[in-house]
């Protein structure tokens, strides 16, 4: 877990933070446009991660004009986009492993032709 997934503002703080109201993020929870850490006695924890994603919505709703449905959707796309990202860097990496490794494979098998540098000797008859 890095620092921006640690859970650690309450609903107050988090919602004076991005300035907004906490019941809007207990609207937004409900709806599943955020999804903030419980604590064992209920508390909502909100982290870095999830000011970031609050501050989203309220650009889409406020900048943009969408309404919830809409929000909902730019946010399964943006999900589905990073998720994208992650497993094109991961194919990426086995890719260049296994150029890598190949490479390698090369160098070992590789055996270099040395041209004779004088002539055999001829059979006289």
């Amino acid at each position: 877990m890095t620092d921006r997934d640690r859970p650690r503002y309450m609903i107050s703080v988090a919602a004076d933070i991005v300035g907004m109201h906490p019941q809007t993020l207990r609207i937004y929870e409900q709806k599943g446009l955020v999804q903030p850490q419980r604590t064992p006695g209920n508390t909502r924890l909100y982290s870095e991660i999830d000011l970031d994603r609050l501050r989203l919505i309220q650009r889409l709703t406020t900048e943009l004009g969408l309404n919830l449905a809409g929000v909902e959707h730019v946010l399964r796309l943006e999900d589905e986009l990073r998720r994208m990202q992650r497993r094109l860097d991961r194919l990426e990496r086995e890719m260049r492993d296994a150029v890598d490794q190949i490479h390698r494979q090369y160098k070992r098998e590789l055996v270099l032709y040395r041209p004779p540098t004088e002539l055999l000797p001829t059979r006289k008859r």
